[in-house]
Order: structure tokens, then C-alpha cells, then sequence
């Protein structure tokens, strides 16, 4: 996860290590170690919980991220994704005595073929266009998978039944068992994702979006396979997200439609944006917004609809004054304001002197 931070321009140096990637590794490998060995005896039951939703859903961002901030197609189609990975995963996990690790693989492999299918025919559309074909995509799914009977815990493959009573579980790793090491199980996983999306960003196809997002006429003109490299996306993102769908189902250990909102994709992209899409440091920001604020907020007993006047001041900011989101504007400021205390430790140094 080297360089999380690197924008699209920066592609073009291919897998090289600059001098200040290794600042950036140290700084990355800190606090994952911090996560993994120093959180999770710091919280609750509950906020071990929202903190796996935090780094379930910083995956998700992380697809949409690559599609809109990479690539420059928006997609609103993401959480319909993850309610198939989800769906895929927890019939795999009710069914079959397969390792997690490989339903976890298949699961992402199966979701990345339908949503690579799913980008067929937006491969031709951009903007609005895209993203109300993508919309209208995951109402289908959604609608689809409350037809077939979404799978809660019930026996067999099928896994569902009416009533919770004698459910099973969605199960989980047999060395994840407990929440705490649920929590690190996944973000074990979400390292990999992170480091998935940076190999990517730093190679060739990364440096393909980049020329895509730029200018399709340009990128065509230098012989970029645009079918190509756009599949990729869509496949790479729905290969994350249905990883994420199945660690989703083994932690909330029952599976409702009513779980997957197509009004949420709307919410996602929102976070990621004010993330910021141009960073991958934005996803876990994203994730943090999605489900870290939420929580928040009901813990305070703040209303619910302040999260919304939140979002929509959020989003304003990122249109008017912060392009790049949470992820570089944060960095920026507090750059300028260290700038502004050490110039003003100087200015009272001369008054400092002449008082002695």
C-alpha cells in the first residue's frame, strides 16, 4: 500500500520507489499495526463492529474510487455489486465446506464476471448517462434478488428461511471466530484490496486510465484499447466489492434485500467524493463517513437527518473549494497552518530579543 496517496499523474513512473515512498510505507505499516494489535482491545463489542463495517465498506469506496477518480466513470450501481457479492458469498459459505480464503476468491471471481456484464453496455456512455444505467442495473439486481429468495440462515445451499428461529449463521474463518479477530481477519483483507489497487495504479493500466480519464479522443489516438481498459475497471472494482460482499455476510451473519438500498449507491458516492477520488487514502475516508459517522452520531443522540445536512454540505465544499476531498485538502490545511504558527513563532522572536 506504498504511496496509497499517489494521484493519476504520478502513474507514469510505473512500480519505481521514490525517495519518499519509504516515509510513506513506515507511516502505512504504523498504522496498520496500530489497527491490527493496538485497537481492538481499546473498544467496545460495538465499535469493533462498526470498525469491520468501516473497513468492509472502505473496499467498496475503493472500486468506485478507482472508477471515477482513475477511470472518469461514475457508477451508481456499487452497492448492488456488493449485495451480489454478498448474496454469492453466503450461498458458497451455507452450501460448502470450501476454506473462507477460497470463497472469498471465487466469490470475487463470480461477482467480477457479472460485473464486467454489468459494464457491457455503459461502456459507451459517460456521465449522467452512465450513472443512470448503472442505477437502473442495480434496481434490477436488487429486484432479482428478492425474487430468488435472498439467503439468511437457512440450511443448505439455498439458506434461506422465514423466520430467524434455528437460522444459522453466515459463517466466518475458523481462525476469526470472535469479533476482535473478525475485525483483523478483514482488515488483513482490505490491506491486500489496497495493495491490488495500487499495483494496478502504478502499472500499465493504470497509467491507460489515466490517459482515458484525461481525454478518450487522445487516449484512442495513442492506441489505447479503450474496451479494454474500461472491462478492467468494472472488473477490477466488482472483483473488491464482491470480496467485500462476502466478509459483509460472514459479519452481519444474516442477509436481508432491505440491507442493500439502491438509494445507498446514491450515499457512497457521495462519501467518496467527499473522500476524495483522486487519492486511495479517500476510500478509507469514504468508509469512515459511511459507517464510522452514522454511528457517531447515534451515539451522541444527535437526529439522523443532520447526517444528511452533513453530506449535503459536504458535497457543496467538494464542488466549490476541495476537488481532491477530505484526503488532499486535509493534509493541505494543516500544512498552512504549521506554516502560519512557525511564522508567527519567528515574528515574536525579534521582540523576544529586544525585551532582553
Amino acid at each position: 500500500m506504498a504511496g496509497v496517496s499517489t494521484a493519476p499523474a504520478r502513474a507514469r513512473g510505473g512500480l519505481r520507489i521514490g525517495a519518499g515512498d519509504g516515509v510513506r510505507v513506515a507511516v502505512i505499516v504504523a498504522l496498520f499495526v496500530f489497527c491490527f494489535v493496538g485497537l481492538p482491545p481499546l473498544l467496545s463489542a460495538y465499535w469493533i463492529d462498526v470498525s469491520t463495517s468501516v473497513a468492509i465498506y472502505s473496499v467498496v469506496a475503493l472500486g468506485l474510487n478507482l472508477l471515477m477518480g482513475r477511470v472518469g466513470m461514475v457508477s451508481l450501481g456499487q452497492i448492488a455489486v456488493l449485495a451480489l457479492g454478498a448474496w454469492i458469498g453466503a450461498r458458497f459459505l451455507f452450501g460448502t465446506g470450501l476454506p473462507f480464503p477460497v470463497v472469498l476468491l471465487i466469490d470475487g471471481l463470480l461477482t467480477m464476471v457479472l460485473g464486467t456484464l454489468i459494464g457491457l453496455p455503459a461502456l459507451r456512455l459517460t456521465g449522467l448517462y452512465l450513472a443512470l444505467i448503472t442505477l437502473m442495473l442495480a434496481g434490477a439486481i436488487s429486484v432479482v434478488l428478492a425474487a430468488t429468495n435472498f439467503p439468511n440462515g437457512g440450511g443448505g445451499f439455498k439458506g434461506y428461511t422465514d423466520t430467524l428461529q434455528g437460522s444459522a449463521n453466515v459463517r466466518r474463518p475458523d481462525i476469526a471466530t470472535s469479533d476482535p479477530a473478525y475485525f483483523r481477519y478483514t482488515l488483513v483483507c482490505m490491506a491486500l484490496m489496497f495493495a491490488l489497487a495500487l499495483w494496478h495504479v502504478r502499472a500499465k493500466p493504470g497509467r491507460a486510465w489515466a490517459a482515458i480519464r484525461q481525454s478518450e479522443p487522445a487516449a484512442l489516438a495513442a492506441g489505447v484499447n479503450m474496451t479494454l481498459y474500461k472491462l478492467w475497471a468494472f472488473a477490477l472494482a466488482s472483483f473488491m466489492t464482491g470480496v467485500a460482499g462476502a466478509l459483509l455476510a460472514a459479519q452481519v451473519n444474516h442477509l436481508y434485500t432491505f440491507q442493500f438500498r439502491a438509494i445507498d449507491s446514491i450515499l457512497l458516492l457521495a462519501v467518496v467524493l467527499m473522500g476524495g477520488i483522486y487519492s486511495l487514502w479517500g476510500a478509507i475516508v469514504a468508509g469512515a463517513f459511511m459507517k464510522l459517522l452514522p454511528a457517531l452520531l447515534d451515539n451522541w443522540g444527535l437526529p439522523a437527518d443532520l447526517l444528511t445536512i452533513l453530506f449535503g454540505v459536504g458535497i457543496l465544499q467538494v464542488l466549490l473549494t476541495a476537488p481532491g476531498g477530505v484526503a488532499q485538502q486535509f493534509p493541505r490545511d494543516m500544512a498552512r497552518l504549521g506554516g502560519a504558527i512557525a511564522r508567527l513563532f519567528k515574528r515574536g522572536e525579534p521582540a523576544r530579543e529586544a525585551a532582553k
